[in-house]
């Protein structure tokens, strides 16, 4: 996709792989907007920002109302980016814990998706990527909570490219090791900042997805850091 004037939408922007892939997105000639909680700290012509809570069914349909008919233009691209994860033994974590992972990380990401496919399909075209995690393709002790969502979200991208593909829509899910984002800043016994991926590193991967020839579809793609305990010493 010739990603130049393209309407682009990115959930999740206030930092970390959100933030890094609008900045890509820019650089690129995308018109770009974001839905998230907390705006990030762009000034850019083509860049806005829609304040929307995306475990909110209405606040996510007036979110994306609102940028079709400030832009004039069907979303072309969703980067289903927002999450959030808790670490817990299953049986002592909070219930509440439990059900905002699975609002933020499956059904917002439902939501969103659900709300573009309309516009994609009527102009042929579309590439939707939802970020997973490692955490869902392998069990994580710890992580029962976090790993469920992230095992859906990779169920749902798989059952949903073959409903769209024939519509000229792709969706790719990406799944990443750690990156050095403020997701492991809570988290016990988390690989070291210095040796993780960046969050730049996942936008290439983002951007090389989205400029792929029409009829090349990348449906799951596993990336992690080659040296996730550094070089060893000799």
């Amino acid at each position: 996709m010739d990603l130049k004037n393209k309407v682009a939408v990115v959930t999740g922007v206030s930092s970390g792989i959100g933030l890094a892939a609008v900045k890509a997105l820019l650089e690129k000639g995308a018109i770009v907007t974001g839905w998230g909680r907390t705006a990030p700290d762009i000034e850019n012509e083509n860049f806005s920002f829609i304040q929307a809570d995306i475990r909110n069914q209405k606040a996510v349909e007036q979110a994306h109302q609102e940028t079709v008919h400030k832009l004039g233009s069907p979303v072309s691209v969703l980067i289903n980016n927002a999450g959030l994860g808790r670490q817990g033994l299953l049986e002592e974590q909070a219930v509440e814990e439990w059900h905002q992972m699975f609002d933020t990380n499956v059904h917002g990401l439902y939501y969103c998706t659900r709300a573009v496919i309309p516009g994609m399909k009527s102009q042929d075209e579309g590439h939707i990527i939802n970020i997973s995690s490692i955490a869902g393709l392998n069990g994580v002790e710890k992580m029962a909570g976090y790993c469920a969502t992230k095992f859906a979200v990779r169920g749902m991208s798989q059952a949903l490219f073959k409903e769209v593909r024939e519509f000229g829509i792709k969706v790719t899910c990406i799944y990443p090791g750690s990156v050095n984002t403020n997701f492991f800043d809570h988290f016990e016994n988390a690989t070291s900042p210095e040796n993780m991926m960046q969050p730049e590193d996942i936008a290439s991967t983002i951007l090389h997805v989205l400029q792929s020839p029409p009829n090349y579809h990348h449906v799951d793609i596993e990336v992690r850091p080659l040296r996730p305990k550094g070089k060893r010493s000799k």
